[in-house]
């Protein structure tokens, strides 16, 4: 009973957030959080840098897959030092992944992409855990640590999409473009983004225009299909979990890539597209390679606890702030402020 306790009080929790930031974040004035002073231009004026919103809500997004790798594997009894330097690695490989591969194959040096993030991630999280295992002593599962982390992959992006929402990133098609059956479906429920400094509004064109809510789709089903994959794993059914997670995932980053209108390269699959197809097969040899009979049942509690340590908390605390510099500092928006005395409060 605890279980799916749990897993309706995620729902609940998600449903709130996605209904809030479905409906807020596509407003002019959901992009930028603050704007910090950082050089005196003089005459009162200083050039500023702006805090964004899609900082914040991706630190938050990975904050909350972090947690959740730790509860599922906390409750499968992989040991803490574990869990936390896996995550750190994954890290470390797929943060700078993000920027590196939008660089390579979009060209561009001031943005970020999830689906090369994910496709590394993908590749080298098994031969991270054999590695942490060789050289920590530990004899993590890989097959549940991989379960887990694409459970904690779902929620991440799932929760990340709504920083997609803010940025005006990763945007659909005009719904008047769409087909007749498309645009019956999407008259009613579409996004319109407002703002100039918005990347549908100055790189598409297309502010104030009904459009696809892609993010809210992928963000939608990523968070449903990982509340799935954290009922199969408690249950034992980390093989099913691990394959079902990536197949719907992967699959439905392909399908929704036709459904964007923001620039995908000049080929008719995406990159992002066949990376997202060439990780489902990969992942069904890991599934296959590295399966084993569970001894363990995952115990919720046993993970909750986990979650609830000193060394937990701050290790969350840090990886949050160093994402939210690292992804909430806009390097393509800039910003002009000027400070005055109220006299008459003199």
């Amino acid at each position: 009973m605890i279980n799916e306790l749990f897993v309706l009080s995620l729902l609940i929790f998600f449903g709130v957030i996605l209904a809030w930031g479905f409906r807020i974040l596509p407003r002019e004035g959901w992009q930028m959080l603050a704007t910090l002073p950082v050089r005196p231009l003089g005459n009162g004026q200083w050039q500023g840098v702006n805090l964004t919103w899609y900082g914040l809500l991706t630190a938050n997004a990975y904050l909350v897959g972090l947690s959740m790798l730790i509860v599922l594997l906390g409750a499968a009894q992989v040991p803490l030092t574990g869990v936390l330097l896996v995550a750190i690695c994954l890290l470390l490989i797929c943060v700078p992944a993000s920027r590196l591969l939008a660089r390579m194959i979009e060209g561009k040096a001031h943005t970020f992409t999830v689906g090369g993030a994910v496709f590394i991630g993908i590749l080298a999280a098994p031969w991270i855990v054999k590695l942490v295992n060789l050289f920590s002593g530990y004899q993590m599962p890989v097959l549940t640590t991989l379960a887990a982390i694409s459970i904690a992959y779902a929620f991440g992006e799932g929760l990340g999409r709504l920083a997609c929402i803010s940025f005006g990133c990763c945007y659909g098609k005009p719904v008047s473009q769409c087909r007749p059956a498309m645009q019956r479906l999407f008259s009613r429920w579409h996004f319109i983004f407002h703002g100039e400094t918005r990347k549908i509004c100055y790189a598409g064109d297309l502010e104030g225009e009904p459009v696809v809510p892609v993010q809210a789709l992928t963000a939608t089903l990523y968070l449903l299909i990982g509340l799935l994959g954290v009922e199969l794993f408690l249950n034992g059914y980390v093989a099913t979990a691990f394959a079902g997670v990536v197949l719907v995932t992967q699959l439905w980053r392909f399908f929704s890539e036709f459904l964007r209108a923001d620039f995908r390269g000049h080929n008719k699959l995406s990159a992002y597209q066949i990376m997202g197809l060439l990780a489902i097969p990969y992942a069904l040899i890991c599934a296959y390679s590295f399966s084993s009979i569970l001894t363990i049942h995952p115990m919720l509690v046993q993970g909750l606890q986990n979650l609830w340590q000193p060394a937990t908390l701050m290790f969350l605390q840090i990886v949050w702030l160093i994402l939210f510099i690292y992804t909430g500092r806009s390097t393509v928006t800039g910003a002009n402020l000027s400070f005055h005395i109220h006299r008459d409060r003199i």
